[in-house]
């Protein structure tokens, strides 16, 4: 038997996907004739399944049932001119061949007179006049100069009411250097959607299909990982390969250092200094609450609800009561020998 986990980040894990209710809750709204929201930002810490759940929309919105509903689905690759994607896209869907024949756009831009937004604006003429839509699909957005070309041609689409939506992922950092880009005011009022732990009994009832265990095993699995959607994926990878002989308690080691490795490693880069401060005097308990913390701070407790909300949408704390703690798996662990 193949080995069904997928620890490939930004690969779809088709048979061991573990739903959600974050894309039903985006699903539903373009489910409409006239959807209300047209855009999402999806954030998240790394590996917590902000791709995954690109992913699973885009899926439904090409299905059969949201094709006879005039659904196009343009997955855009943003490291790349999106313009000119989408333009391209927009030709190869008809709506510019007939202005491709007679010459009147070329999207190499080879005329000094070309306007790719001039053009586009015209194609989605055509979309809105056959009664289509666009979903654009954008996964892992950072603010480059195409970027805010893009966002900026995009809400001059929306203000002219064109039936065109938009969904990306993106770390949260990286999704606020582009909300505050100066009049992109509707990217910065999108709906945000942060990607959610995922839930305990479903990775269990996974497990126990998947490997073929009994669910008390299945059960410890699942609360090793803490609900991150990557050390689901790759305990389970761990123990589809192990050894006859080891037991759930010797795949550890090798969990930790495939998370410390791969995805910690960088998490730590992308904090800032005062985050870094903040998260090293949360390492010797599991969780703490808020007079605890302030006591550890010191002179910069001024600043503790700053680096708390911040940390807590980049994904890396989860609050409950006056309590907060690490939402990742064995994340103190990475701090305390590395860091």
């Amino acid at each position: 038997m193949q080995n069904p986990f997928i620890t490939t980040f930004s690969k779809n894990p088709d048979i061991s996907y573990v739903y959600t209710e974050k894309t039903d809750e985006i699903l539903n709204n373009f489910s409409y004739e006239k959807p209300s929201e047209s855009v999402y930002k999806i954030t998240g810490v790394r590996g917590s399944g902000k791709t995954v759940i690109l992913a699973k929309i885009e899926e439904a919105i090409r299905s059969e049932e949201m094709k006879k509903k005039g659904w196009l689905v343009f997955d855009v690759n943003p490291t790349r001119d999106l313009l000119h994607q989408i333009a391209s896209m927009l030709v190869n869907e008809g709506f510019g061949k007939s202005r491709t024949k007679n010459k009147n756009i070329d999207i190499s831009e080879g005329s000094a007179f070309f306007d790719i937004g001039v053009e586009i604006e015209e194609m989605l003429k055509l979309v809105q006049k056959k009664n289509k839509k666009i979903f654009i699909g954008i996964d892992e957005v950072t603010k480059t100069k195409e970027m805010v070309q893009f966002a900026s041609e995009f809400g001059k689409w929306l203000r002219a009411d064109y039936p065109v939506y938009l969904v990306c992922t993106g770390l949260y950092e990286n999704i606020m250097e582009v909300s505050n880009v100066k009049n992109l005011t509707f990217f910065r009022r999108a709906v945000t959607v942060q990607t959610e732990k995922l839930n305990e009994v479903r990775m269990a009832g996974m497990y126990s299909r998947l490997l073929s265990i009994e669910m008390e095993e299945a059960r410890k699995m699942a609360k090793i990982t803490k609900g991150y959607a990557y050390a689901f994926q790759e305990l389970g990878s761990l123990y589809f390969n192990k050894k006859k002989e080891e037991t759930l308690d010797d795949l550890i080691p090798a969990l930790k250092t495939e998370l410390f490795a791969y995805s910690y490693e960088k998490i730590w880069e992308e904090l800032t200094e005062g985050d870094r401060s903040m998260v090293k005097l949360l390492t010797l308990k599991t969780e703490y609450k808020r007079d605890e913390v302030l006591k550890l701070m010191g002179e910069r407790k001024g600043n503790y609800s700053m680096y708390r909300d911040r940390l807590l949408k980049r994904g890396l704390l989860e609050s409950w009561q006056a309590y907060i703690s690490f939402s990742l798996p064995f994340f103190a662990d990475y701090i305390n020998e590395y860091c």
